[in-house]
């Protein structure tokens, strides 16, 4: 289940090694998420970190949940009816998402649709050279 609505809460004691301190975090709805992603433009790519880490800084909160953040790009990108380019999304690594529709290998094609050179010669996939394409997003 995704949120409806974003809700910023106190970062919990369990999760203050991971946040680096105190402070609120973001739960983001699905919505927040999806404009975001329709921000990301052509032949540009985000990682999920970038993504968090954007979101933060917009809400100026501490941090954005990581769980939510992940629960909310997978509704989107399972949602036949979605309009946004949610395969643009990577892992910090550089590495595809195995959750979007059709597996790394979905992601793999739409990735090269858009010009991108993916190395499969590792343990995973992962797109090459994809700091050079990092989307600068305020």
């Amino acid at each position: 289940m995704t949120l409806e609505e974003d809700h910023i809460v106190d970062i919990k004691e369990s999760q203050l090694r991971y946040f680096g301190g105190p402070g609120k975090m973001l739960l983001p709805s699905q919505e927040t998420v999806a404009a975001l992603l329709a921000e990301i433009p052509e032949r540009q790519l985000l990682t999920t970190d970038l993504l968090r880490k954007t979101l933060a800084a917009r809400f100026q909160v501490q941090g954005t949940c990581p769980v939510t953040t992940k629960k909310a790009l997978k509704a989107i990108a399972n949602n036949p009816n979605t309009a946004v380019a949610y395969w643009r999304v990577i892992k910090q690594n550089g590495e595809l998402m195995n959750y979007y529709p059709g597996g790394v290998k979905e992601h793999v094609r739409c990735l090269q649709q858009e010009g991108f050179a993916i190395d499969d010669s590792g343990k995973a996939p992962r797109v090459e050279n994809y700091k050079a394409s990092l989307a600068r997003l305020e």
